[in-house]
């Protein structure tokens, strides 16, 4: 199992945040490793709405699962599986002014089977995509 969390500074209103965040669909935009993430059925995403997403992690595309399994005002939780890992992404929002809200973003990989094998080798590789998405997440909300 390997954990990372990253707190960032979100420079908008903290339900702008938890509303884009909400939609899955939107890690094309903040997270660099995504390729296409596109949802399982059309509509407004709620708890249950379930995403397609293709990411590259060391070279190569993978396709993960996800759900939004918790939305609440200050928080949301996704799960992410495919045959290889279980991953669970905890977005924890706190309001900081009426314009920014601290993010709290925590992801928990947890690898399958002959994967669990190579887990301490990957750290590194997850704490890059994690520092990648800090960097490129509050930048995107400041559009």
């Amino acid at each position: 199992m390997i954990q990372v969390a990253r707190t960032m500074l979100i420079p908008c209103p903290m339900r702008d945040a938890v509303v884009y965040l909400a939609d899955f669909a939107h890690t094309q935009e903040w997270d660099p490793a995504t390729v296409s993430c596109v949802p399982l059925a059309p509509g407004a995403s709620g708890p249950g709405s379930r995403w397609r997403n293709v990411s590259r992690f060391r070279g190569r595309s993978r396709e993960v699962l996800y759900q939004l399994d918790v939305e609440e005002a200050d928080r949301l939780v996704f799960t992410g599986e495919n045959s290889t890992v279980l991953i669970t992404d905890d977005l924890r929002f706190t309001p900081v002014s009426d314009e920014s809200t601290r993010l709290t973003y925590s992801a928990t990989f947890h690898f399958k089977g002959i994967a669990r094998l190579a887990a301490p080798f990957l750290r590194k590789d997850v704490d890059r995509l994690a520092d990648d998405v800090a960097s490129v997440l509050p930048r995107v909300m400041a559009r």
